[in-house]
């Protein structure tokens, strides 16, 4: 029944009519009101709605304010059921300490207030689970006990009804309570035990040592734990786990299975020649591990391994989920599950979770659905919450994504244990993030070696008085009856055994401590190690494919609508294709997606605007000028190709980057490139690539094949326009760990691209591509080039050019070549040779020795770049050259001088600097 405003006479004259021809028609609280009217006032059911009305000015008590009472109490009613289910989680009990003021309490009590006598009323429950009439009083308590318990529940920001609705009818059914076996009350106290023990084992063992304790958040590992056992049940097949570092210990070893003799060793460090140079501290480390279900079906777990910048994991993992459910079953991806364990401060604080929870709906990063677990410490560091954050809860950024946050307090483990019900099922359901805010405290401080009490006093007073997650719990079951002490002891006593004989067997001097990462299911035939010892691969592909792929790309469907102008674009890519015209660098990379995926090898390209390219080179897809559709060429070379994807990404390096990088740790036979709009932007992901693409063979031996696209070159577009920031790549590079190209022929592009596929080892490429060039009449290869060779680290001067008459070499690398090469030209420079570097690392310095002995003794040797002195490849290049070539060709430099900023602003000032640099390069004045 629709209730009307409370004073509404019309209405309430309808519903007495309904009444005296049907009075079971009426709502029984309605019912109630009209037979107490009816007896009250000596008027028999039949006096009709005119007696009705004249009752309500004969008698001494006028009937309107009865009415009008019973539907203003209803309206309470709904207004206070309401307010639970937007604001009872203010008002949850989540706080282990105790120090979070009105916890228990009610919306109720500061602006919903009802008397005695109203809270005893019978009214319509409405959309409350349950009969249809209950007291207020009852209904009070459903919802204190659904809303403001040990859960409480931020779900009233949901657009969607029917998510919202599902939530609604979920929790206020069961009050939000999870009715557990005794079986799995004694897993669940099993688990808070060996997550205590372990700490406290390693508290008594290792005295001093950091370890990031989780003491206070143990209720964290029955909470992963029964994550993982729900997801099975699910359909889940692998779950993919991010965290920092408190707790990791706990997770690898309670979590993960990982064996803690290898654990102990790592703390005993008593082998420091294995690691020189190389591994990471332990709370970084990932596993992996299969885990056996109580169904007998298998889970998969990953942990992913995390450098000290918090909240970067976050993207990785999105990344590995997508790559793992795109080769079980593309668009199905419920059966991989992406876990990322979060810090409160680090989880307000750090705009990379933002940035990564973006990517949740879109088309080429979705993973449907991400569990989210914030560890609530309640405290960053020595920082409290009012000084980290603008928002009330850890959480808040949340709501933006229209998803359930659930907080909850982690002394209350069954609590925990029905959240971790709910957000499985939610995700499972509706394939979108949920957000556990475990409300807990941190034992100790920052780390073992802190003392907290200097900034909170008053907290840490409250912890040191706390029993543990697991006393209180194993109070709770002894009350129930549901465990012995005995029982209890037992669990404690086995698992203190256990880590008892894993040290001893860690201190066994034949004891040997595992590598941290062996190479393994889809990355047992691929490596890493040093360039020079790989063998090389043919890369070439028949010409004839040539032409048929190109061709075969180039024409879209006859009904198509294509926008005119690249009617013609297409039209050049045919003639291309039949040797009329040479192949220039959007077709060539064009040639290349199409040959991998010829080939059986997925090609993924992502990044701002990559579709059409930001230079409109590229137009990988092509949108219809009558129905808006879009057309992929690249997607129908041949039936049954690998599958060819190119997406728009959100204006974000950071998170996309971090996601392509992830992505490509589990998917080593595809060729994954990320795309910078400009070179430049990369700047805004130097974590990712720092901690992760540049570290990641040294300290954890995980091997990566991403492809970075940088466009870089100067061309007066400005500070943020022009550099890519070779130099710092080139800072970064060590051991083999990246591969740097420049390359400046479509051809190379080409063979370099499939190179990183083809060939089994496995590195990151960063590669500067060009802007400018893309449509130079000079950057151009023929059909036959694709056809043969392959990818060459180091081009030499032109082979017609007569070395005896050459008096100056230059060396250089991408862009600036033809700027050199055009002046040298022009004023009949051919006593000047100039040699291209088309890759900057690892050093070709045996190439390039060679190619020098084809020049006298004491030709000089001028490195010339574009970019500022200080920054560049001089550096670099200065440091590679050894005497033995430094002493035969005199080394100097031609660079722009040195500059805080890689650009100037001013087109006119760029063309003059340019001017000047080609000059001093050729050594002479135009």
């Amino acid at each position: 029944m629709e209730f009307q405003s409370p004073h509404n006479l019309s209405f309430a004259e309808e519903l007495y009519e309904k009444f005296l021809a049907d009075p079971q028609s009426v709502d029984p609280s309605w019912r109630q009101l009209f037979e107490s009217f009816s007896k009250g006032n000596g008027h028999a059911n039949g006096h009709g709605t005119n007696g009705f009305a004249a009752a309500l000015t004969l008698t001494p008590t006028p009937v309107v304010p009865r009415v009008g009472a019973a539907a203003e109490l209803q309206d309470r009613v709904f207004r206070l059921i309401g307010a639970y289910r937007a604001r009872g989680h203010k008002y949850a009990n989540l706080d282990p300490l105790g120090l979070k003021a009105g916890a228990g309490s009610g919306p109720d009590l500061e602006t919903e207030a009802f008397s005695d006598g109203e809270l005893d009323q019978l009214v319509p429950s409405g959309t409350l689970p349950g009969p249809a009439v209950a007291r207020v009083r009852d209904m009070v308590a459903q919802l204190r006990e659904t809303y403001c318990r040990s859960i409480g529940v931020e779900f009233s920001h949901i657009e969607d009804n029917t998510m919202r609705l599902w939530l609604q009818n979920r929790m206020e059914a069961t009050r939000n309570r999870l009715t557990l076996t005794q079986e799995e009350q004694l897993r669940i106290l099993t688990k808070l035990t060996e997550a205590e023990s372990f700490e406290q084992f390693l508290h008594t063992k290792f005295v001093g040592a950091k370890r990031f304790s989780l003491e206070g958040g143990e209720s964290l590992i029955p909470l992963m734990d029964l994550v993982v056992d729900s997801a099975g049940v699910s359909g889940v097949r692998e779950v993919v786990i991010g965290m920092a570092h408190r707790g990791r210990l706990n997770v690898l070893v309670n979590i993960m299975d990982q064996e803690p003799e290898h654990l102990f060793a790592a703390f005993d460090d008593k082998h420091p020649e294995a690691y020189l140079g190389g591994g990471d501290v332990k709370y970084h480390l990932g596993y992996s591990t299969d885990r056996k279900l109580p169904n007998g079906k298998s889970v998969h777990l990953s942990l992913c391994f995390n450098p000290s910048h918090l909240e970067w994991v976050n993207c990785v993992v999105e990344g590995r989920t997508r790559a793992k459910q795109d080769r079980f079953s593309r668009g199905n991806p419920q059966q991989v599950l992406p876990l990322i364990v979060h810090g409160d401060a680090a989880f307000a604080g750090q705009g990379l979770v933002m940035e990564t929870m973006q990517l949740a709906a879109l088309p080429g990063y979705a993973t449907g659905g991400t569990i989210h677990v914030v560890v609530n410490n309640q405290v960053g560091f020595t920082t409290p919450p009012e000084s980290a954050r603008s928002t009330p809860q850890a959480t808040d950024i949340g709501r933006m994504f229209h998803i359930p946050i659930f907080h909850v307090n982690g002394e209350d483990p069954e609590a925990v244990a029905h959240v971790v019900k709910l957000a499985v099922d939610w995700r499972q359901t509706f394939g979108k993030d949920v957000i556990i805010d475990l409300f807990c405290y941190r034992k100790f401080g920052h780390n073992e070696g802190d003392e907290p009490s200097f900034t909170q006093p008053l907290m840490y007073q409250a912890i040191s008085r706390k029993k543990t997650v697991r006393e209180e719990y194993m109070t709770h079951l002894l009350k129930l009856g549901h465990v012995t002490e005995q029982q209890a002891e037992e669990i404690r006593e086995n698992k203190r055994q256990s880590l008892e004989q894993a040290l001893q067997n860690a201190r066994n001097p034949g004891f040997h401590q595992r590598p941290i990462s062996a190479l393994a299911g889809l990355w047992s035939k691929y490596k890493g190690g040093k360039d020079a010892e790989t063998p090389e691969v043919n890369t070439a592909i028949p010409e004839d494919l040539c032409r048929q792929l190109l061709t075969s790309i180039s024409t879209p469907p006859p009904d198509f609508a294509v926008h005119p102008k690249l009617v013609k674009f297409l039209e050049a890519r045919r003639e291309m294709a039949q040797g009329v015209k040479p192949l220039d660098w959007g077709a060539a990379e064009a040639l290349t997606f199409a040959s991998l995926v010829h080939q059986g090898y997925p090609v993924r390209l992502s990044g701002q605007d990559s579709r059409r390219g930001t230079f409109a080179h590229r137009h990988a897809v092509l949108t219809s000028t009558v129905d808006g559709n879009s057309y992929t060429p690249l997607q129908h070379v041949r039936a049954g190709q690998a599958p060819f994807e190119v997406y728009d990404s959100p204006l974000s390096e950071a998170g996309v980057l971090g996601f392509d990088y992830g992505y490509s740790l589990d998917y080593p036979d595809a060729l994954i490139i990320w795309e910078a709009q400009f070179g430049d932007f990369v700047n805004a992901a130097q974590v990712i690539i720092d901690q992760f693409l540049i570290s990641a063979e040294t300290k954890w031996n995980r091997l990566s094949g991403l492809t970075l696209m940088l466009p870089h070159g100067y061309e007066g577009q400005g500070p943020e326009h022009s550099s890519a920031r070779v130099g710092r790549f080139l800072h970064l590079s060590a051991q083999d760990n990246i591969q740097v190209a420049n390359v400046t022929t479509p051809a190379q592009l080409f063979h370099l691209l499939r190179r990183q596929v083809l060939r089994l080892f496995r590195k990151p490429l960063v590669l500067f591509t060009p802007k400018s060039l893309l449509r130079h009449k000079s950057v151009v290869s023929d059909l036959a080039e694709f056809s043969r060779g392959r990818f060459v680290r180091l081009i030499g001067d032109r082979e017609e050019n007569d070395r005896a008459k050459i008096r100056r070499v230059l060396l250089c690398s991408g862009k600036v070549y033809f700027d050199l090469d055009q002046a040298r030209v022009e004023r009949g420079r051919d006593d000047v040779a100039i040699i291209r570097l088309e890759q900057l690392y690892p050093f070709p310095l045996t190439l390039l020795a060679e190619e020098l002995q084809k020049y006298a003794a004491g030709t000089p040797l001028v490195w010339v770049q574009e970019e500022p002195l200080n920054q560049g490849a001089w550096a670099f290049i200065r440091g590679k050259l050894p005497k033995s070539i430094t002493e035969r060709h005199p080394l100097s430099h031609v660079a722009r001088a040195e500059s805080p900023s890689p650009a100037t602003g001013s087109l006119a000032a760029h063309k003059l600097e340019q001017s000047m640099l080609v000059d001093e390069a050729l050594g002479t004045k135009p």
